[in-house]
C-alpha cells in the first residue's frame, strides 16, 4: 500500500517536480544486472537501476531498456538506425517476476552514496522519466541500457568517478565483445558480422566495454568515487545457472555454406567436362551476392547506424552482381567484358583478404566457404569465355 502511495506521489512529482519525496537514511540505490536469455534481444543480459527505501515503502526499478513494437514506423526506424528507447518505471516485484519465470539470475550492486547523492540521483531519474525526457536515441554499442550506467554516473558525479582498468587483461574490440556472447557459427552472429563495418574493429575504451551488462557489472567493482570504492555491497537476488545453447551443426551457416561449396564444385566440374555453363547457378550466386551487397551499402550510406559504415563485405557481396546476374542468365554467349569483370571480382576477394590480414576489418570465418564458392565460379567463367 505504501509503495502504491509512493508511486502516486512520484506521478504527481512528474507534474510538479520540486515536490518529489525525499529519501530516508535507510534508502539504497543499486545497479541490477540480469543474465542473458535465450532470445537474441536477451543474449547480452540487461541492466537497470533500483531505488529502495523501507521507511517510505519504496522499491522501484528505473529501466532504460524499454521499447515498443507499436511505435510508429518501428521496423523502418530499426533498419535506419533510429530506434527510440524509453526510460520506464515499475515496481521491483513486477520487474523481477519476468526473470523468475525465465530462470535468469539477477545480481544487485548497491552504491556507496551519501543521502544527498541518493536524493540527487532519484531527482535525476524522476526528471528523466518526465514524458518529454524519457525517450532517447538507442545505439546498441554506444548508448543502451547498460552503457548508460557509466554515462549517468559521470553526469551526476563528474571527475570524482574513475573507471579503473586493472581488471581487464585485454581490451577488446566491439566485434570481439559481441562474439563473446554469440557463437560465431550461428545465423545471428553471422548476420551481425555481415552487417558490422570496420568501425567496430577498433579497441573499445574501458567505459565503452560497459555496453555489455556483464562488463558493466564487473566495472562497478572496479570503479571509485572520491578515491573510494563506489560499490558498497553486492548480492545475488535470483540464483540460476547461466543459459547455454547447444547448436545442431546441420542447422548452422557453416554447414550450409560448405554444402554450397561442394555442390558448386560438382556442378562446375560437370560444366567443364561437357563445356557448358549452368546459367541458373550463375544467376543465383550473382543475384544473391548482389542483393546482399546492395543492402550492406544501404546500411553503410543511408542509415544512422554507427556500426555499419565502412563495411568491406561489399568486396565479395558486390552490388553490381545483381545486374550482372540478369545479363548472364539471358545471354547464351558471355559478353566480351565478362573475363575482365571476373578478374576484378577475384581481385576484390583478394583485397578483402589483405584487409583481413592487416586487421582493417575482421570478417566471419563462416564466410570462407562462400569466398571459395565464388572463386570457383569466377575462375570457371573466365575459362568458359575462352572456349
Amino acid at each position: 500500500m505504501r509503495q502504491r502511495l509512493f508511486l502516486i506521489i512520484l506521478l504527481v512529482g512528474s507534474w510538479a517536480f520540486s515536490q518529489a519525496p525525499q529519501l530516508s537514511e535507510k534508502s539504497q540505490i543499486s545497479l541490477l544486472t540480469c543474465a542473458a536469455g535465450d532470445e537474441l534481444y536477451y543474449a547480452f543480459g540487461h541492466s537497470a537501476f533500483r531505488v529502495q527505501d523501507p521507511v517510505l515503502g519504496v522499491d522501484v526499478v528505473y529501466n532504460y531498456g524499454t521499447f515498443d513494437f507499436n511505435q510508429p514506423n518501428f521496423y523502418l526506424n530499426f533498419v535506419k538506425g533510429r530506434m527510440i528507447y524509453s526510460l520506464s518505471r515499475r515496481s521491483f516485484d513486477d520487474f523481477l517476476f519476468e526473470y523468475e519465470l525465465e530462470k535468469r539470475w539477477v545480481k544487485e550492486q548497491i552504491f556507496d552514496l551519501t543521502l544527498e547523492e541518493r536524493n540527487q540521483m532519484l531527482a535525476f531519474f524522476e526528471e528523466n522519466y518526465l514524458p518529454q525526457n524519457r525517450d532517447y536515441l538507442y545505439d546498441p554499442l554506444l548508448n543502451n541500457c547498460s552503457s548508460i550506467t557509466g554515462t549517468i554516473l559521470k553526469q551526476q558525479y563528474g571527475d570524482t568517478i574513475v573507471f579503473e582498468d586493472s581488471h581487464l587483461e585485454e581490451r577488446y574490440s566491439f566485434r570481439q565483445l559481441v562474439r563473446q556472447f554469440l557463437d560465431t557459427n550461428s545465423w545471428s552472429m553471422f548476420g551481425i558480422d555481415l552487417a558490422f563495418g570496420s568501425k567496430v574493429d577498433r579497441t573499445a575504451t574501458v567505459r565503452e566495454h560497459m555496453f555489455l551488462p556483464y562488463y558493466a557489472m564487473v566495472q562497478i567493482r572496479h570503479t571509485t568515487k572520491d578515491g573510494k570504492p563506489l560499490l558498497k555491497r553486492e548480492r545475488t537476488i535470483l540464483d540460476y545457472a547461466e543459459h547455454t545453447k547447444q547448436h545442431f551443426f546441420p542447422l548452422t551457416p557453416l554447414f550450409w555454406f560448405i554444402l554450397l561449396l561442394i555442390f558448386t564444385g560438382i556442378v562446375t566440374y560437370f560444366d567443364y567436362k561437357h563445356k557448358v555453363r549452368s546459367r541458373w547457378l550463375d544467376f543465383s550466386l550473382f543475384l544473391i551476392t548482389g542483393l546482399i551487397g546492395i543492402f550492406l551499402l544501404f546500411l553503410w550510406l543511408a542509415t544512422d547506424h554507427t556500426s555499419t559504415p565502412n563495411n568491406f563485405n561489399v568486396l565479395w557481396a558486390f552490388p553490381l552482381n545483381a545486374i550482372v546476374a540478369f545479363i548472364l542468365v539471358f545471354e547464351d554467349k558471355l559478353p566480351d567484358w565478362s573475363p575482365k569483370y571476373m578478374y576484378a571480382m577475384l581481385g576484390l576477394i583478394g583485397l578483402m583478404l589483405v584487409l583481413w590480414i592487416f586487421h582493417v576489418q575482421i570478417f566471419s570465418l563462416v564466410v570462407i566457404p562462400l569466398l571459395l564458392t565464388l572463386a570457383i565460379r569466377y575462375v570457371y567463367l573466365i575459362l568458359y569465355s575462352k572456349l
